[in-house]
């Protein structure tokens, strides 16, 4: 048999079966994603010690603070895209805050979580699908933009682990659930 007729008939028995594709993430979905996220990166924020803030693995990569406000910088951006909802912060923290205090930080990752939830609880799961452009240059759906920034913000949460961990502080466990 060709390859042709395999693959069409594989299709065949998927349509069928009753295959559907994936359903669109719920915006009630989306939000406990993201209230687990806040508190799994507020333990990580509360788990480095004060002087840790200012630590860099390596001269040339970011500081621990430099890393959570990036991280909170990309909540504010893209989910203000991807909600329409206005940003308070303008800019880049990660570039420009001065002060990069436990206290600092925690305030500004944490009111990025609070912007991300009350963007997300005015949203309806009818808007999911809406086109948005994210920094002016991606074409995404608001589900996908959400999604991205939650992506981003694991990514940048994991690689904190590596800093606790060379300051001699255990990660906090796991919150897959």
């Amino acid at each position: 048999m060709s390859r042709t007729f395999l693959s069409f008939g594989a299709g065949l028995l998927l349509l069928l079966s009753g295959f559907q594709s994936p359903q669109r993430a719920t915006v009630a979905q989306l939000t406990a994603d993201w209230e687990r996220a806040r508190v799994y990166t507020k333990e990580y924020l509360d788990a480095m010690p004060d002087d840790g803030y200012a630590f860099k693995p390596t001269p040339e990569i970011r500081s621990f603070a430099e890393v959570m406000y990036h991280l909170a910088d990309a909540n504010f951006g893209i989910a203000a895209a991807a909600s329409g909802k206005a940003s308070p912060m303008q800019g880049s923290m990660e570039k420009t805050a001065t002060d990069k205090s436990k206290a600092a930080v925690t305030k500004a990752v944490l009111d990025s979580y609070d912007f991300v939830l009350d963007a997300l609880k005015g949203m309806k799961d009818t808007q999911m699908g809406e086109s948005v452009k994210v920094f002016g240059r991606f074409d995404l759906s608001r589900e996908a933009a959400l999604m991205k920034a939650f992506e981003h913000q694991t990514h940048h949460r994991g690689q904190t682990t590596v800093y606790l961990r060379l300051k001699g502080v255990k990660p906090p466990n796991e919150k897959l659930f």
